[in-house]
């Protein structure tokens, strides 16, 4: 994965928009939160191959990034993005890496199923 280019990421949202896609939604701090004490606690969110269609989609910020994607019902939002990566399979991988590079947060847009 890359930094965070935005235009190149606001191209790949813009090219999903108006049709059905999968999406990929995870936040954590996992196992990073409990080493360190101090009465800090494990906390997170996963969803995958979620159908969705969204209306209009964007990356917002100075760094780390907001994403957000408007859904019909509501929204899909990402906050803390840094990386990206379009692969092979032409699919939008967000990621928020820690300076370490531990996964915080990753959202990721596909026209198919992921595995």
């Amino acid at each position: 994965m890359k930094p965070i280019d935005v235009s190149a990421v606001q191209k790949a949202i813009d090219s999903f928009q108006q049709q059905p896609v999968y999406i990929h939604l995870e936040t954590t701090n996992g196992a990073y939160a409990s080493h360190f004490g101090g009465g800090s606690y494990s906390a997170g969110a996963y969803i995958r191959n979620a159908q969705v269609e969204y209306s209009h989609g964007k990356i917002m910020g100075e760094g780390p990034y907001r994403v957000g994607l408007k859904l019909s019902i509501g929204w899909v939002y990402a906050e803390g993005v840094n990386h990206f990566e379009i692969d092979g399979q032409n699919r939008l991988l967000l990621a928020g890496l820690d300076d370490e590079g531990r996964l915080a947060v990753a959202l990721e847009i596909s026209s198919k199923p992921f595995n």
